[in-house]
């Protein structure tokens, strides 16, 4: 009897699944048939709007800094998995706060996608978060189906697994569209950060449903707000793969990983510079950037400069992810940050955040962070080096950005409010940056005097900037500067 039960049970678990997925291709089918997608081979819209840079916001409490888009256009191709948008934008705040700025007069972008074999899944994404991408998605990936209800509205939710193994959910309302479409993608700081795109107001073009407002986030902010203002169904488009960009056999290649700047300082190229410190019983690090990958490669090269002895701290110059993207690994290493106070309760968070889309060493080393904060100078000392560590005060790029001085070497390491052109020679440029004058103008009250400026993007031919360089970006010479 037990036997014949469990085949019972067996073939209802089967019969009840193969129902949900009949169920899953009934709704797909409706809803492309209502949106059009079964006729759409190609679109073409085009919009105005804004678009913002993920992880660049000012403080951790603000959103991601914006930028105007006076034209974004787009086309996809989806029977060729191809995407291209062309938009051309200007800065959006003034004075301007964050990263990726400034933005001088109109800067044209284009993004190009091709999906072959080598795509990465984030850059599918590109085509599959559409309305009409995901149903084709949906359809290729088997999705399946659920009911869910949102402040009270009902939704059908298509669910597939995406080749980074995170869930990719489309909800479908009432009216037969697709209103928001969710996953989640690895991200250094973030960990299974949310990509959520959200679709209103639709339209009918020509037996094609688009909307006319899309808003895109990532994380906790939007990344793009767009209103749309003409739509082309099956455009003639051809999207061609953009020209690859010139390799460069400079500084930040594995081939020059490091360099001595002065009796136990070294600069650690390869990437986003670091600054290796020998103290008496430790090793003191200058930024810990990007991404575990590149944390690693610090951390390695580090130990092999200064054997024999543990990285016991590593400096923050600020909460931008692509300097705080090495900070867990450096947590998993054992070493404690240093960084300024307002940082602190967002690197407390940062550092439980799930990373199971890409588990890394704090993952799965379970260390617990530590962390010495600072407000407007701190100074580490073994009795032989010195690191005074000064707040970047009013600068705009990042309210709670610090660099580092190092007296006795009359050395600067600063990350984004100075750096050096990364051609030697390059004329003093038309606009001056306000973040280069700010930070100039903080070496003046604090009386820092640099020989050597260390700048974390550092110049590709591995060249060492001095004062002159930093001068000549401001449109200023003195004679006998470096």
């Amino acid at each position: 009897m037990w036997k014949r039960l469990a085949v019972i049970v067996v073939v209802a678990a089967s019969s009840s699944w193969t129902l949900a997925a009949q169920d899953a291709r009934t709704v797909i089918s409706a809803v492309s048939m209502a949106m059009g997608v079964d006729t759409l081979k190609t679109l073409e819209f085009t919009a105005t709007g804004l678009d913002f840079a993920v992880g660049q916001n000012a403080n951790p409490g603000v959103a991601w800094p914006k930028f105007i888009d006076k034209s974004y256009t787009r086309q996809i191709d989806f029977e060729k998995g191809a995407s291209r948008v062309e938009r051309i934008r200007v800065q959006g705040e003034r004075p301007q706060r964050g990263g990726a700025q400034p933005v001088v007069g109109e800067q044209t972008q284009v993004q190009t996608v091709i999906i072959d074999a080598n795509t990465p899944w984030v850059q599918q994404l590109e085509i599959w978060m559409t309305p009409h991408g995901f149903l084709r998605a949906a359809k290729t990936n088997n999705a399946t189906l659920a009911q869910q209800t949102i402040n009270g509205k009902p939704y059908r939710v298509l669910t597939f697994i995406g080749q980074n193994k995170a869930k990719v959910n489309g909800y479908i309302n009432s009216d037969q569209l697709v209103e928001r479409v969710e996953t989640w993608i690895d991200n250094p700081v973030l960990g299974d950060m949310i990509f959520e795109a959200n679709y209103i107001n639709y339209k009918d073009f020509g037996g094609v449903k688009f909307p006319m407002k899309m808003v895109i986030k990532q994380g906790p902010y939007p990344i793009l707000d767009l209103n749309t203002i003409a739509v082309k169904p099956n455009a003639a488009v051809s999207i061609q793969a953009a020209a690859a960009a010139p390799a460069q056999a400079n500084a930040n290649t594995p081939g020059a990983p490091s360099q001595k700047l002065a009796d136990g300082v070294f600069l650690l190229l390869g990437g986003y510079a670091s600054v290796a410190v020998d103290f008496k019983d430790y090793i003191v690090i200058i930024e810990g950037p990007q991404s575990e990958a590149r944390a690693t490669a610090i951390i390695n090269e580090a130990k092999k400069l200064i054997p024999n002895k543990p990285i016991k701290y590593v400096v923050n110059t600020h909460a931008h992810y692509d300097h705080a993207g090495g900070l867990r690994t450096f947590v998993a290493e054992g070493a404690t940050i240093i960084t300024h106070e307002m940082n602190k309760p967002f690197y407390e968070k940062m550092m439980t955040l799930p990373h199971t889309l890409s588990p890394d060493r704090l993952s799965t080393s379970k260390a617990k962070p530590s962390f010495e904060t600072m407000t407007e100078k701190k100074v580490l000392t073994d009795g032989n080096h010195v690191i005074e560590l000064h707040h970047d005060l009013d600068n705009q790029h990042n309210d709670a950005i610090v660099f580092a001085w190092l007296p006795k070497e009359k050395i600067v390491v600063v990350a984004d409010t100075w750096s050096a052109p990364q051609q030697p020679d390059a004329p003093t440029p038309a606009y001056i940056n306000e973040f280069f004058i700010q930070f100039a103008a903080n070496l003046d009250r604090l009386k820092i005097d640099p020989e050597t400026l260390v700048g974390i993007h550092y110049p590709n031919d591995g060249r060492r900037s001095g004062k002159a360089e930093l001068l000549k970006s401001l449109g200023k010479v003195a004679s006998g500067a470096n």
